[in-house]
């Protein structure tokens, strides 16, 4: 038994001693391939984002070849133990179904990456509502897009989450219309509000003249006359023009005597009725005290 135990560890040392090289060239080349293929990817990604290509396309193309320079490396480094490259490719194709099943999740999200590239329904530094959430887009990577709100939040949305659905780019054109809803008492007079409404705009220096504004009477609402103001303006000036007009609009229906009312309910007894809740709950109605 202890000559046993004696060729066991001299056997397990001398299969150590014969692999040890090829372990440590291949943590290695790994770790080598690791460094190199980061510091390609950094480098693609600033030289193409400051000349032919923006910064979500440069950001996307950086981290395809990073990883896939890690992969080719990886099964360079498995050739080390013998694996034959060209039978790992094939176990890899006999294996493609059961791993696309499996990553099925992931391999959509790398599809619908390269489907926002050729798309571009957005690019970094738009602003945009997807998956229910508004904010800035920061990067499209390989298979998520990082978003940051503007309560400087980062949410990572996986990609097939935002082409599967509904994207809303708020800040694709140059110029926005801002809406202002407003309703005014019945008893104003509907000439003299429109006139008071059309005068708001030239109180804002954002504002555009061309596009003109524009008054539109929109309903008559359950208490009030209901109205809309639109106004153009840049889309950088957006929050500007939309806090400036609400703030024009108070000053000038109150310097007019416009009143903005609110919603009201009337509430009528019935006299009978609060009589006989009063005799239910044993309480003798006024009328009766004498």
């Amino acid at each position: 038994m202890e000559q046993l135990s004696v060729a066991w560890i001299r056997g397990l040392g001398e299969l150590g001693f014969a692999y040890a090289p090829r372990i440590l060239g291949f943590l290695a080349l790994v770790i080598g391939a690791w460094v190199l293929a980061s510091f390609v990817g950094r480098t693609i990604r600033m030289r193409l984002g400051k000349s032919v290509l923006d910064k979500t396309l440069a950001h996307f193309v950086g981290s395809f070849v990073q990883y896939g320079l890690l992969a080719a490396a990886l099964i360079g480094a498995l050739g080390m133990f013998g694996f034959e490259t060209a039978s790992f490719a094939a176990v890899i194709a006999a294996g493609g179904l059961a791993v696309g099943l499996a990553f099925q999740g992931t391999l959509s999200n790398f599809a619908a990456g390269f489907m926002l590239l050729i798309f571009r329904p957005f690019k970094a530094g738009d602003v945009v509502k997807v998956a229910g959430e508004v904010a800035l887009v920061e990067a499209i990577e390989l298979f998520t897009t990082d978003l940051r709100t503007f309560d400087n939040r980062r949410v990572i949305v996986p990609n097939s989450e935002i082409f599967g659905s509904k994207i809303e780019n708020i800040t694709h054109y140059d110029t926005r219309r801002v809406d202002f809803s407003i309703g005014v008492a019945y008893s104003a007079d509907i000439d003299h509000v429109r006139s008071i409404l059309e005068s708001i705009a030239a109180k804002i220096p954002e504002a555009f003249t061309e596009p003109a504004p524009q008054v539109v009477l929109t309903g008559l609402g359950a208490s009030s006359v209901d109205w809309s103001l639109r106004i153009w303006c840049a889309k950088a000036d957006y929050w500007t023009v939309y806090q400036a007009g609400y703030r024009a609009l108070k000053y000038a229906l109150d310097k007019e005597g416009v009143s903005i009312p609110f919603p009201q309910m009337d509430v009528h007894l019935d006299p009978r009725l609060v009589d006989a809740v009063s005799r239910a709950s044993g309480r003798v109605p006024a009328q009766d005290v004498a």
